[in-house]
């Protein structure tokens, strides 16, 4: 055990989170080193709670299809459908399957109930729909757009109907193809009606942006802000549907940026409603350069959390999650010339550490980096500790059923 260690650790309360944080944030990045555990998620709903409670934040955010949150955002707020129904239809990447964030939902909506819209808490998704094997057609958020805005402009103002719209998008089968991600060839991104399509998006967004204070008196901020959302989503898919038709050996290097691009302009619209909690993997969160390999080719791109910190400063703070083991994965107690193992040994089974005192702690002496026997975690990097305002550690992540 290095010496004062145990100095550098607090309660994983809200309240010793927030004492780490040079500045109060606009958003709060929570990473996690693995996907798909209840403990994590239970913690973090936790942690949303106190900051709620105690912090006076009233948004959450998750890596999840920020289309598909608007569902789950109108059932907290209003209380539009049903819980079973939201959890379906309102989560991306198998997320409404778990019980924990069933619980934020069933707590987020009985917490609304009953007070003004400026007290209520909001739900946001703020991943672009796409998916490591595909990605999806462009035509839900190009219509919502094209809708929205020919239902309070003058129609001789849009660049196009919404007939010509559907003609150039053709069938969604053509854009969701799963063989488009190993191969260029069968992507239409490139082709001469999603060139045509990017070039409408974009006057579309540009019409948004010009007839601003005529839309949000005409209808509400919160209408027009559903379009922003639209129109980003749009100009995103359509980008990177292009990118993904491109043969060259940068394909892949494009594409894992332009996913974290996307997520990084819905971030900076979910820190205009301040202050919020965001969570996803800590690679998308972390400040320095994320990597990874796939097909043995290796990737590095600026991640969601890197390209907002840069904008925010201070007003981004992000805390990383490390974990001991996740045994039913294959994760056993971690090596103790580790961060993960230095940390493992300390009597706590969860507390919060301050990051940039513990690696000044640390001077030279870097631990080695944790190697995972298991592909879907990912230990803490030891050269980027003082990158981030705090750990949270959990000890052990045992094992809870999904469903």
């Amino acid at each position: 055990m290095v010496t004062g260690i145990k100095d550098t650790t607090h309660a994983v309360e809200a309240a010793a989170v927030m004492r780490l944080l040079p500045a109060r944030p606009r958003l709060l990045a929570l990473g996690e080193p693995t996907h798909g555990e209840d403990t994590l998620l239970d913690l973090r709903n936790q942690l949303f709670r106190q900051l709620v409670e105690q912090e006076g934040f009233r948004t959450i955010a998750i890596e999840s299809d920020c289309v598909m949150g608007l569902v789950v955002d109108d059932y907290v707020t209003s209380g539009k459908g049903t819980l079973d129904q939201v959890m379906e239809q309102g989560f991306s990447h198998g997320w409404g399957a778990y019980g924990a964030n069933r619980d934020l939902v069933r707590w987020m909506r009985a917490y609304n109930d009953g007070r003004p819209a400026s007290e209520r808490l909001r739900f946001a998704g703020f991943d672009g729909p796409v998916e490591i094997t595909a990605a999806a057609s462009p035509r839900q958020a190009l219509s919502a757009l094209h809708g929205y805005l020919s239902a309070w402009t003058d129609e001789a103002l849009l660049p196009c109907t919404a007939e010509k719209l559907g003609q150039l998008l053709g069938s969604d089968g053509r854009w969701t193809d799963p063989a488009a991600m190993l191969d260029p060839s069968r992507s239409v991104g490139q082709s001469a009606e999603a060139g045509r399509l990017r070039l409408l998006a974009d006057d579309l967004v540009a019409l948004l942006d010009a007839q601003t204070p005529h839309l949000v008196t005409a209808t509400s901020r919160e209408e027009w802000d559903r379009a922003r959302l639209y129109g980003r989503t749009a100009t995103g898919l359509l980008r990177y549907h292009h990118w993904m038709a491109d043969a060259s050996s940068a394909r892949m290097t494009r594409l894992v940026g332009l996913r974290d691009q996307m997520m990084a302009h819905n971030l900076l619209a979910v820190a205009d409603r301040g202050p919020a909690l965001i969570h996803a993997h800590n690679s998308h969160l972390q400040r320095a350069k994320s990597s990874m390999r796939m097909g043995g080719t290796p990737l590095e791109w600026w991640s969601a959390g890197a390209l907002v910190s840069a904008r925010l400063g201070e007003e981004y703070a992000f805390v990383a999650t490390a974990v001991g083991t996740i045994r039913h994965q294959g994760v056993d107690t971690p090596p103790p010339d580790t961060v993960e193992g230095l940390l493992y040994a300390l009597p706590e089974d969860r507390c919060v550490i301050d990051a940039p005192r513990l690696a000044a702690l640390l001077g030279e002496a870097r631990p080695a980096p944790r190697v995972s026997p298991w592909f879907g975690y990912s230990g803490l990097d030891p050269a980027h500790l003082a990158d981030s305002e705090g750990i949270v550690f959990v000890k052990d992540v045992r094992q809870s059923p999904v469903g």
